[in-house]
Formats: C-alpha cells, structure tokens, sequence
C-alpha cells in the first residue's frame, strides 16, 4: 500500500515495515513546511498501528537524503511565521525520534541540518558510499534545532559534536563509519534496500521485546549506571510476562517459526 502526502510518500511493506519516503527530490528534499507536518502525521500513524513493528526513513532523488529546512521558504517568511514554523518543525523531529517501534535511516548523498538530524533520530543509521553528513547551521546563523546539540553528543561524544556543530563543517562516509555514527556502510545505491532488509529482520523478533528494548536503550542515555539498571529490568519484566515470552521458547522447544502474539 503506497499514500502520497505533501513531501513524503508511506509505503507498507509486506512483513511489518513502514517505509516514509522524503519525497521531494527536485528541492534535494528539503524540509519545508507542509512536509513536516505529514512527516509528524506519517509517524502518528505508524505509532498507533499494532501491524507496525519497524519503520524505515528513505528519501527519493539521488543527490540527497535530506538537506536541511527549505531556506528559500523561510527567507520569505516574518520573525512570526518563522516561530510558528518551529512548532511544526519540533513536531516533526519528535515524532521520529518518540516512535515507539525500531527506525532505520537508509541515507545516500547530503544529510544535512535537518537531514542530518532527522538521520540521528533514527535508531539505525544505514549509508551508501555517496553519504555526507553535516550541522552547518551557525554558518547561515542559527542553531541546529531538529535535536542536532544533543543528539550529536551522545552518539558522537562531546569533542566531535562540538567540532561538528560549531565549525559547520561536513563529515564524510569515511569518518561517519569511523566515529561509529552509521552502522553499516554499503555501496552506493543500496542504503534503501539494505534499511528495508535491517527492518525486516527486527520486525521478525517478537513485537513486545523490541520495544521494550528500544525503551531501554533510549531512556538509559545520560542516567547513572543504577539508573539504567533499573530501566533495563523494567523492559526485561515487560517481556518474560508477555505472550511473547511464552511463544518464543514454545516455538524454539518445538523447532519451529514463532508466531508472536504482539502482547
């Protein structure tokens, strides 16, 4: 099943996966504003849809991933529009960050500002050889605000973020599969089918054990150690007295593929 909304097509794929595709490749699929708000609608959709077990960002075009805010938008735009711009804009990189189910970004070309950001969201980066990551916001005077401050440090550590964010500069495949950034580098060209593979695979794990997974290493950033502890036994509670549980040591005792009940 395949929807168009304004900048993004949804796909759903036989096995459980929700493909969101950045569709504005003649804009190097820019983020303006309309495209927000059906990014943050995609996601709410997806969010409550139980046949929903991962979700894998994409974008159309060849050059681009994403290359940050549409500024031709915003340069016509008041002080006014722009702050009302900003709602809509948190709401769109909340709503990938906050979905409940397992993301994959499948990035090819610029993921820049926004691109970048909204990549980071994601919980799997997968990149091609043409990938370029970046945060050059302070070079046209602003502040990465898709979660770029914060994202970055945690996943990159306080050194490269600061130098990342504060210089501008763009990072390359090179680096980003260095500094750990993409977990799986592929040639050009398969980004979005390997995501679509890497998606399929955790959609075929027990519903209830990968969120409850995701949970835990979302929520264990930036607490104490004992903190985190406490989070992981929290998700591992959730799972052993799930129908999961159950069917999964079922279905291994007995040889056979399980099939999760979801609860």
């Amino acid at each position: 099943m395949t929807e168009a909304l304004d900048g993004i097509t949804v796909r759903r794929h036989d096995g459980f996966v929700t493909e969101i595709v950045l569709d504005r490749p003649q804009a190097l699929n820019a983020l303006n504003t309309a495209m927000a708000r059906s990014i943050a609608a995609a996601c709410a959709d997806a969010a409550a849809d139980a046949g929903v077990r991962a979700v894998v960002l994409s974008a159309e075009g060849t050059r681009a991933f994403c290359a940050g805010a549409d500024l031709k938008e915003r340069n016509a735009m008041t002080d006014a529009e722009i702050l009302r711009q900003r709602t809509v804009f948190r709401a769109a990189f909340g709503a990938v960050l906050n979905l409940p189910q397992p993301t994959v970004a499948a990035v090819h070309g610029y993921a820049l500002g926004g691109g970048c950001e909204f990549a980071m969201s994601c919980d799997i980066i997968v990149a091609d050889e043409t990938a370029v990551f970046g945060l050059p916001e302070v070079t046209v005077g602003l502040v990465p605000g898709g979660g770029g401050t914060q994202l970055t440090p945690r996943r990159l550590g306080a050194g490269l973020a600061a130098d990342l964010v504060l210089t501008g500069r763009r990072m390359s495949i090179d680096e980003a599969e260095r500094s750990r950034l993409v977990a799986r580098r592929v040639p050009a060209g398969e980004a979005r089918a390997t995501a679509l593979e890497v998606a399929a695979a955790i959609a075929g794990n027990s519903p209830v054990a990968v969120r409850a997974a995701k949970r835990a290493l979302r929520n264990g950033w930036g607490v104490t150690l004992e903190s985190a502890l406490d989070i992981e036994d929290a998700a591992w509670r959730t799972a052993v007295l799930s129908g999961d549980r159950r069917e999964g040591i079922a279905a291994f005792a007995e040889k056979r593929a399980p099939h999760w009940p979801g609860e």
